[in-house]
């Protein structure tokens, strides 16, 4: 039997808590992030947007939360029932589970681990096991098959990842976030390392199936891809885990690039500012280009969206990580 003490309640009960507020505030991130999306494309095609349900349309999220959670959960007749319900159930825990090591200060971090960039990499590659599911659970060819291409496109652009990833922490000499933000106290890396910035805010759009590169969830064909035959809330988990992957991306992308907390410059009258207030404005900007970014572009096709992850990104990310160990080497400014 489990001999339980106070303390160990206690500090079940902290945990639970941080837990919680980390959680709670992400949902309402990500239930916004939906508002925010129509309202700036909405502009950007001048049009209106969101603007009947509550002031300025503020309350849209909630009433589409309610809208989903009163339909029905239609399941098809030959689909496996479990796995049909549990793939969402894994996409959303994931996105979720991953905000554990982001350090939003120097001492706000869940989990402070030495490898935390590995964690985060090992997350985000499970992500492809809650699609593949949920396309073979569905027992439909167009569901498996757009799994299947979902798969594939999340994969190819996961090895471009991997490799700025490398050249990040080449720079570093630590897999833990907080050393790679504190790292770029004089220089932000998105100066040495810009072209791979470029590359990795493309690879995060194709890894998060995000436009020009949504080709599971194509409006122009026939089904939606992976998640055609869900309905209420498992396809509501589905979204939210969308979404809430481009925010955990964008977290990242300012970690390993813009200085995770760390202002913009070293100057007395913002030294007033908390970490957590540029982290987050710096995780806004990069949802604004996610945005952007849908609002201009239009849709790759599937053989271009390929070449561009093997053919492309695959070898200028690999010389740019030869190019840059190869500099510090020389110059003898390798990371002890």
């Amino acid at each position: 039997m489990f001999d339980l003490t106070l303390t160990d309640i206690k500090d079940a009960a902290v945990i639970l808590s941080q837990v919680l507020l980390i959680i709670l505030p992400l949902i309402l991130c990500v239930a916004y992030l939906t508002y925010a999306e129509r309202k700036v494309i909405a502009a950007m095609q001048l049009r209106v947007g969101p603007s009947v349900v509550g002031p300025f349309g503020l309350l849209q999220p909630i009433a589409d939360a309610l809208k989903l959670m009163h339909k029905e959960i239609i399941i098809p007749a030959q689909a496996d029932k479990i796995l049909f319900l549990l793939a969402p159930v894994i996409t959303f825990t994931l996105a979720m589970a991953a905000w554990a090591v982001i350090p939003f200060s120097p001492t706000m971090v869940l989990a402070d681990i030495n490898v935390g960039i590995l964690y985060l990499f090992a997350i985000s590659s499970l992500g492809v096991y809650g699609i593949i599911i949920a396309g073979w659970a569905s027992n439909s060819k167009y569901a498996f098959l757009g799994a299947l291409r979902s798969a594939a496109q999340m994969i190819s652009y996961e090895v471009s990842m991997g490799f700025i990833i490398v050249t990040v922490l080449v720079c570093v000499g630590s897999l833990r976030l907080i050393d790679i933000v504190q790292a770029q106290q004089n220089l932000w890396f998105i100066i040495p390392l810009f072209p791979l910035f470029i590359i990795f805010f493309i690879s995060t759009l194709a890894e998060t199936n995000r436009a020009p590169f949504d080709l599971p969830e194509a409006e122009a064909e026939i089904v939606a891809g992976y998640n055609v035959e869900y309905s209420s809330m498992p396809f509501a988990l589905f979204f939210l885990g969308e979404y809430a992957n481009m925010i955990l991306m964008s977290a990242l992308t300012s970690l390993l690039f813009l200085g995770g907390w760390l202002p913009p410059f070293k100057w007395t009258f913002i030294d007033w500012v908390p970490g957590i207030a540029w982290f987050a404005l710096k995780i806004s900007f990069v949802l604004f280009l996610f945005l952007w970014v849908r609002a201009t572009l239009p849709r790759y096709r599937y053989d271009q969206l390929m070449r561009l992850g093997w053919k492309v990104f695959l070898p200028f990310s690999l010389f740019y990580l030869i190019l840059v160990s190869s500099v510090l080497f020389y110059f003898d400014k390798l990371p002890s």
